[in-house]
């Protein structure tokens, strides 16, 4: 059986490269939950919303890739962060404007709970306006 770090792990990067939920299912809970405090992301309370949400956002920033800057296990509290930097362009059609051109570095962390071994809840802490201002999406 895989640990839980082995299971954000690949979680992760399912997620993170926009393979969406059908990829991302193995890792969670068929219920699992989402939650941020993040413009875009209001009315996203579900992992298989989310995943495929991050599906879409990389249809029109094609480019959209990450960097990972740390990866954490709390072994006691069954829950593992991963910080990161995501960057992209808005380069093609999708999301709530033209193309844009412009591009966007941001940092965000992904905050995982598992249940038996699977991914029950994620809360993911980012600055969606900093990024939608870079992206030209608002003022």
């Amino acid at each position: 059986m895989a640990t839980i770090t082995e299971t954000a792990k690949a979680f992760f990067e399912a997620c993170e490269t926009g393979k969406g939920w059908e990829a991302c299912a193995a890792y969670c809970l068929p219920d699992a939950t989402f939650a941020s405090q993040s413009e875009p992301l209001t009315d996203v309370k579900t992992l298989k919303d989310y995943a495929d949400w991050m599906k879409g956002l990389l249809t029109f920033i094609p480019n959209g890739r990450y960097t990972l800057k740390s990866f954490a296990t709390d072994a006691e509290r069954g829950s593992v962060c991963a910080y990161a930097v995501f960057e992209g362009t808005h380069s093609a059609e999708g999301g709530p404007m033209a193309p844009t051109g412009k591009s966007t570095s941001s940092d965000y962390v992904y905050c995982m709970e598992f249940d038996g071994g699977k991914i029950r809840h994620m809360t993911k802490i980012w600055h969606a306006g900093w990024a939608m201002r870079e992206l030209g999406w608002m003022g």
